[in-house]
């Protein structure tokens, strides 16, 4: 299929129109200008789409490991080999800037590779009994179908974050991607899978939006999990949903990301990790550091260095190469970011550098004399302002960045790292770093929040345990005796 042509449904490995009335207009955040319309899927569209991945299911889950590593194989090569038109796709239509398309084609190449080894990894076990004679058997399997809701900000890594353990564990798999991003999160993701021959029904693609579908989506009765990366709110309404049909849910939601600047951090190296952390990607990331929390008697030298660094930053076009800060995702997400940021303005905190908006670009914006209760620090931006907080304590820091609803990643910087280890373990969050910024993901560790940020865990053998379950057989090797 042709990259240019992205406007169809993807289901049962055929390419169809949508059978809604209604069309989802595909976006250059940018321009603003359209890139395709797709005629959106309609519940009849889900049905067919669940139902192919429930009959191809049972015949995948039978194909050997190698088998399955050999489809993988040819996905890796198409990835490597499209990677320029990947990467096309990802700054026109998700902002992206060229620096972080290319920190999500390596995350997403990095996922497929760490899924290409699950299944192998499928392990059962024998464990002993307390009956004289019998032995117990915990057989591991996949789940079956699973249902896919992919995000805008960074769509092909964490769509395929759980696209791709699903599969190589024996399942198939429905996506519904983002109405922003139906391309990358999605259309795409299922283009490379056909190239690679993926068998018909393995991967479907129901383009659509979530007033239409996206209850029936995670209440199908195929479904036996679903998989959602996105807001708390809509988090919580799928977990709802879920729950009330005894449905199993990995959500990994919303972030209020904190850097803990200790009075014995090297400043310089924390201002570096401090800009990555928070501007890649215009801050539209989960992980992107949303509090900077910084002891008072480093705290002005940390400000210099940071507005200095800031203020070199280059905001605008993302497909030029030293763009660092490109376009939000809509201007509904620079209206929201403004009316924080001006009601933390009236409520004292400083406007130190950016704060204007250029259509969706917005200025990579520094605010200091910033307390937690502020629209800025309370919220979860996802967007560019750096909120720099001064605290008087290492406990004081502690406290703070425990302070919000969230707990996802976080960062901390010393010089004495067993303190920074220390210092961590006391900050309610899935995920943290010494001496390093809170944008982190790699395939093999541990992923997901505490709090409000989310249920489970992605990445390595966690991925391994949500995408399938385990059946205990139990096996008498002679006569049991019963009391009656």
């Amino acid at each position: 299929m042709s990259p240019q042509t992205f406007t169809k449904q993807y289901i049962n490995g055929e390419w169809k129109n949508g059978s809604s009335e209604k069309v989802l207009e595909n976006l250059n955040p940018y321009t603003s200008q359209p890139l395709a319309n797709i005629t959106s899927a309609n519940e009849e569209d889900l049905n067919k789409a669940y139902q192919a991945a429930e009959a191809a299911q049972q015949d995948w889950s039978q194909r050997t490991p190698a088998e399955i590593q050999s489809y993988f194989d040819a996905l890796l090569r198409n990835i490597t080999d499209r990677k320029d038109e990947i990467i096309d796709w990802l700054v026109k239509e998700a902002g992206s800037t060229l620096v972080k398309a290319e920190v999500e084609f390596q995350a997403a190449l990095g996922i497929v590779r760490e899924s290409l080894s699950f299944p192998t990894r499928m392990n059962g076990q024998i464990l002993p009994s307390n009956t004289p004679g019998k032995e117990n058997r915990v057989y591991r399997s996949p789940k079956g179908v699973v249902g896919v809701i992919g995000p805008w900000n960074f769509p092909f890594h964490l769509a395929l974050r759980s696209i791709a353990p699903a599969v190589a564990l024996g399942n198939t798999v429905v996506v519904k991607p983002a109405s922003e991003t139906p391309a990358t999160s999605g259309l795409l993701i299922a283009d490379l899978f056909e190239e690679a021959g993926f068998p018909k029904g393995v991967i479907n693609v129901v383009a659509g939006r979530g007033s239409e579908i996206g209850d029936a989506f995670v209440t199908h009765p195929a479904a036996k999990l679903i998989s959602f990366t996105g807001s708390t709110e809509v988090g919580s309404h799928i977990g709802e949903l879920a729950g009330k049909h005894i449905k199993d849910t990995a959500l990994e939601l919303g972030g209020n990301n904190a850097m803990l600047v200790l009075e014995d951090a090297n400043i310089e190296r924390a201002v570096e990790a401090a800009s990555f952390g928070k501007y890649l990607h215009q801050g539209q990331i989960c992980m992107s550091l949303n509090r900077i929390i910084v002891h008072e008697s480093i705290h002005d030298q940390f400000v210099e260095k940071f507005k200095e660094k800031v203020d070199n930053l280059k905001a605008g076009d993302p497909s030029e190469k030293d763009t660092v800060v490109g376009p939000l995702i809509n201007k509904d997400a620079v209206e929201r970011i403004q009316e924080d940021l001006q009601t933390s303005l009236d409520q004292g905190a400083n406007l130190l550098s950016g704060g204007e908006a250029d259509g969706n670009v917005m200025q990579p914006t520094v605010l200091t004399n910033v307390t937690n209760d502020m629209p800025v620090a309370k919220n979860e931006m996802f967007g560019p302002v750096a909120v720099i907080i001064k605290v008087s304590s290492e406990e004081e820091a502690i406290s703070v960045a425990n302070d919000s609803v969230y707990g996802l990643s976080g960062s901390v910087f010393t010089e004495d790292i067993h303190r920074g280890v220390e210092a961590a373990k006391q900050v309610n969050t899935g995920m943290i770093h010494i001496n390093d910024q809170s944008v982190n993901d790699e395939a093999h560790v541990a992923f997901g929040g505490e709090k409000e940020s989310g249920l489970g865990r992605f990445g390595g053998e966690w991925a391994i345990d949500k995408f399938t379950t385990v059946k205990t057989i139990s096996v008498m090797n002679h006569h049991r005796e019963f009391p009656f």
